[in-house]
């Protein structure tokens, strides 16, 4: 894993996964943020949800991390499981795409996209 950017922020990122972001978003041709949070669900009983969300969707029970060119969203429910996550990204062709390193976890799953805590 490369290192974390942070600025106490309760979702960190490394700058593969910031530069992913960038390109995945400017395909989008948005001015998108990034909405993370969890689900119930996955092998492991809750699993991790990203997507790009418009800004004017963020509302008053969200949780905003800026970050160089964007910015990262996350609901006040889901940050009490995700706090102090690390979000990196691999183009790795086996095991590649985006990895959670999530130290609230009890229990993770071998596909990496769910846990229980």
């Amino acid at each position: 894993m490369t290192q974390a950017i942070s600025e106490k922020q309760g979702i960190l990122m490394t700058e593969a996964a910031i530069r992913q972001v960038l390109s995945l978003r400017e395909k989008q041709g948005k001015d998108l943020c990034l909405r993370v949070g969890v689900r119930q669900g996955g092998c492991s009983g809750m699993s991790y949800v990203m997507d790009f969300t418009d800004i004017s969707m963020v509302g008053e029970h969200d949780e905003v991390f800026n970050y160089d060119g964007f910015q990262v969203v996350c609901d006040r429910k889901s940050l009490l499981y995700l706090y102090g996550l690390v979000l990196d990204f691999s183009d790795a062709m086996i095991g590649g795409g985006f990895q959670f390193t999530n130290p609230n976890a009890t229990q993770t799953c071998g596909c990496g996209n769910s846990f229980s805590a």
